[in-house]
């Protein structure tokens, strides 16, 4: 289980630390499939594997959990393609163009009637309790499958006082140093991927990959552009892309550390796994570290 993008929160409020409460907790939502006539639905799962069956999952000091959504897919073009023809009809019936309400009716009729023949598809996402930063670590990119998850944990534990980690701010005018390989966070270098848009109305964007960032025609873009992503990396540890949102995206960690547990096999799987989330949480923690301190130092 090595995250591949992560959205992070910061705590106002320490959580409780007993698994066997957050176990039941959890459990309480937990999630169950989807009904003929239901188009969605969450709920707590097992974020180790599904023969492992907890919801809360403590490995050293941190506390894992997931999310289970499923959803019905309903293409716009089957919607469609059956509805024009129900339109056709009632406008002849009534001798007239039927109003957006009245299409919005029909739309929403057969998207009932649709949703017990439709496919389901199921996404799980992952996420650890540090006690130690204060920190929830979603294993997501986007916001509202994080926002998600917190409004499901904020149900289940009835109080969830999270922000997001770093100050917007300090994070966008670190941002425009780092592309100027200034003030980089301790541990990091540039990296080759970076991504700037003008703040006006027409909102300009430029990306580079695989680029020298140095470069001068990197550079002159800061003249009229703030730096929306760069990429940064760690010589033995993880890349990553952080965002001017705070998020970090394209999560690579370094095959020196995803391979030190390959001597444990895989014939005790929680063993195993266990092994490899604490390395991934170690390293993926003093990324965060080093990122939220260099913000912190900042003028």
């Amino acid at each position: 289980m090595w995250f591949k993008n992560v959205r992070v929160y910061k705590l106002s409020a320490p959580l409780s630390t007993d698994v066997g409460a957050w176990e039941q907790a959890l459990a309480e939502f937990k999630f169950t499939p989807l009904s003929a006539q239901e188009a969605v639905k969450t709920g707590f799962s097992f974020p180790l594997h599904p023969s492992i069956k907890q919801y809360c999952h403590a490995c050293g000091h941190l506390q894992f959990f997931a999310v289970k959504r499923q959803e019905k897919i309903l293409p716009a073009a089957v919607i469609n393609e059956e509805m024009q023809p129900k339109v056709e009809a009632m406008e002849l019936e009534k001798g007239r163009p039927l109003s957006r309400k009245e299409k919005q009716s029909i739309k929403e009729e057969l998207q009932l009637s649709l949703l017990p023949r439709a496919f389901s598809r199921s996404s799980l996402t992952q996420g650890y309790y540090d006690p130690e930063n204060q920190w929830l670590v979603i294993n997501s990119g986007s916001a509202g499958k994080a926002e998600d998850v917190l409004a499901l944990l904020r149900k289940a534990l009835g109080s969830l006082p999270a922000l997001p980690w770093l100050d917007n701010h300090k994070l966008n005018a670190n941002l425009q140093l780092w592309l100027q390989n200034k003030a980089l966070p301790q541990g990091f270098v540039q990296g080759s991927d970076a991504e700037l848009k003008a703040p006006d109305e027409e909102g300009a964007k430029v990306k580079f990959s695989n680029h020298l960032l140095t470069a001068d025609e990197v550079q002159s873009h800061l003249q009229d552009k703030l730096v929306t992503s760069i990429a940064l990396e760690q010589a033995e540890g993880l890349s990553l892309q952080i965002t001017d949102d705070g998020a970090l995206k394209r999560l690579k960690f370094h095959d020196l550390l995803t391979g030190q547990n390959d001597e444990l096999g895989w014939e005790d799987l929680t063993a195993r796994l266990d092994a490899d989330l604490l390395l991934m949480a170690s390293a993926l923690n003093l990324a965060l570290l080093s990122i939220s301190q260099q913000l912190a130092t900042a003028d």
